[in-house]
C-alpha cells in the first residue's frame, strides 16, 4: 500500500508526496500531459524531440547533467503517445538540488540554435538506430497508419516524418514549450526518504514562483471512425525471418472494458500455460515465438498479436491457425480456474511494478494523470471485478475479421 498526499500549488502544478524511510533515495518524477497525439500533424517528433531538449540546459543551469552527476544521481526521460515522463533519483540529502533543477528547466529551457541543432542530430540518429537500422524497426511506422486514419495515433512518437524534426527552428521549440511545458499541465511526485511538510514547503518555494501560461486544456482530438472492413499490408525487408503482426481496435485506458481486454490477452499469451504459446508453440509448432499484448493508449487502443513463424510455415498458415485459437476463445470463452490465474499472475506483477520508489513516484503520477489516483492502490480490485462472461464478451466485440488489421513482414532472405 503506498501513502501520498496530493497538493495543488497555486500555479495549478499537481504535487504528490509519498514518504518512505526504508530507502536512502529520493526520485523526483515529472510527467508532462503532453505526447505525439497532442503534435500537430506537420509538426510531428515534436514531444520527443523535447524529452532531449528538457537535458539540453537553461540560462541558470547550463549542463543539467553534470549537476545530476555530481550528487550520485541518475536521471532519464521517455516519451509515449499519451505523456513524457521525466525522473531523478539520487540520494535524500540532495533533494533540494533535485527540485532546484527540475523547477529551473519547468521554468524555462536554453532556446538556442546551438542546443537545438545538437539534439535534432540525436533524435535524427536515434531514428536511424532504432526504426531504420534495427530489424523490423519500422513495424509500428507500417501499423499505426494501417490501423488509424484520423486520429494522431497514426504516427509513432519519433514523428510522422523525420524532417518535421530536422526542420524544426528555435521558434517551433519556444511555441511548443510554451503551449505544454506549464505548471498546471504537469505532475511532480516527490518519493523516498523525505519529510512531507518540508518537501512540501521547497516545492512552493522552488515550483510556485513559476508563472502559470494557461490552463490545463481539455485535449480535443478526431475521433477514429468504426473499422468495416479488413485491412491488410504486405512488405519485404532484409530481415532474418518472416513475422505476422495483427492488430485489432480496442477502448480507450479509461473504459471499464480495458482490464477485460488486458486479461484477455493474458488469456492468449501471458506465459508457458497460456493458450498461443501451448496451441501455436507447444503443440503444432506453428510459431517459435507468439504474443498478444494490449497499447494502454490514453484513447481508443489497439489489441495486438504478434509473433514468427517456425521454418516452412508461410504468414497465411500462421495466421489461419492463430485465427482459430481466437475462434476458440470467441466460442467457448474462459473458465473460473483459467480467469483466475491470469488475475493472479496480474496481482504478483502489479506488485512488483509498485516495488522500488522510482517506480511508485512513476506510478503516482501515471495514475494521477488518469484521473484515478487510488489506482496506485486499488487498480487489482478492477481485475478482480473481471467474470468469464466479460471476456466472453469483449473476445466477441474483438475478434472480428472486419475489424483485423494485418501486417505480412516478409524477409527477402
Amino acid at each position: 500500500m503506498i501513502s501520498y498526499e496530493k497538493h495543488t500549488l497555486a500555479n495549478g502544478l499537481t504535487l504528490l508526496l509519498h514518504e518512505d524511510h526504508a530507502t536512502p533515495l529520493v526520485t523526483v518524477n515529472t510527467l508532462y500531459c503532453v505526447g505525439a497525439r497532442n503534435e500537430d500533424p506537420q509538426r510531428t517528433g515534436f514531444a520527443h524531440l523535447f524529452e532531449h531538449l528538457m537535458f539540453g540546459g537553461t540560462p541558470h543551469v547550463p549542463d543539467y547533467d553534470a549537476v545530476v552527476n555530481s550528487i550520485g544521481g541518475e536521471s532519464n526521460a521517455s516519451t509515449s503517445n499519451d505523456s513524457t515522463n521525466y525522473y531523478v533519483t539520487a540520494p535524500a540529502k540532495f533533494l533540494r538540488q533535485m527540485l532546484t533543477i527540475e523547477a529551473d528547466r519547468m521554468a524555462g529551457l536554453d532556446f538556442s540554435e546551438r542546443v537545438l541543432a545538437v539534439q535534432r542530430q540525436v533524435v535524427e540518429e536515434e531514428y536511424n538506430q532504432r526504426f531504420t537500422n534495427q530489424p523490423y524497426g519500422d513495424k509500428w511506422m507500417l501499423m499505426r497508419p494501417l490501423c488509424y486514419k484520423v486520429h494522431p495515433y497514426r504516427w509513432c512518437t519519433i514523428g510522422a516524418d523525420i524532417r518535421h524534426v530536422r526542420e524544426a527552428t528555435v521558434d517551433d521549440e519556444r511555441e511548443f514549450f510554451a503551449k505544454h511545458y506549464y505548471p498546471a499541465n504537469a505532475i511532480v511526485a516527490v518519493a523516498g526518504d523525505i519529510n512531507v511538510r518540508e518537501t512540501l514547503a521547497m516545492a512552493e518555494e522552488l515550483y510556485g514562483v513559476i508563472a502559470n501560461s494557461r490552463r490545463r486544456d481539455q485535449c480535443i482530438l478526431p475521433i477514429e471512425p468504426e473499422q468495416t472492413s479488413e485491412r491488410r499490408l504486405t512488405v519485404e525487408r532484409d530481415v532474418p525471418y518472416d513475422m505476422l503482426m495483427m492488430a485489432f481496435p480496442m477502448c480507450h485506458r479509461l473504459h471499464p472494458d480495458f482490464v477485460v481486454y488486458d486479461l484477455v490477452s493474458d488469456v492468449l499469451s501471458n506465459g508457458d500455460s497460456s493458450r498461443m504459446y501451448n496451441k501455436l508453440v507447444k503443440d503444432d509448432s506453428i510459431f517459435d515465438e507468439v504474443n498478444a499484448y494490449i497499447m494502454g493508449s490514453l484513447d481508443a487502443g489497439l489489441m495486438v498479436v504478434q509473433g514468427k513463424p517456425a521454418d516452412g510455415v508461410t504468414l497465411e498458415e500462421a495466421e489461419t491457425a492463430v485465427w482459430r485459437v481466437l475462434d476458440d476463445l470467441t466460442a467457448n470463452g474462459v473458465g473460473e480456474y483459467e480467469l483466475g490465474k491470469v488475475v493472479n499472475k496480474f496481482e504478483s506483477t502489479f506488485a512488483f511494478s509498485q516495488y522500488s520508489v522510482p517506480d511508485r513516484a512513476a506510478n503516482l503520477c501515471l495514475f494521477e494523470s488518469l484521473g484515478h489516483l487510488h489506482w496506485v492502490n486499488d487498480e487489482p480490485l478492477e481485475y478482480r471485478k473481471v467474470t468469464p462472461v466479460d471476456i466472453l464478451r469483449v473476445a466477441r466485440e474483438c475478434f472480428q475479421h472486419h475489424k483485423a488489421n494485418v501486417l505480412y513482414y516478409k524477409s527477402k532472405r
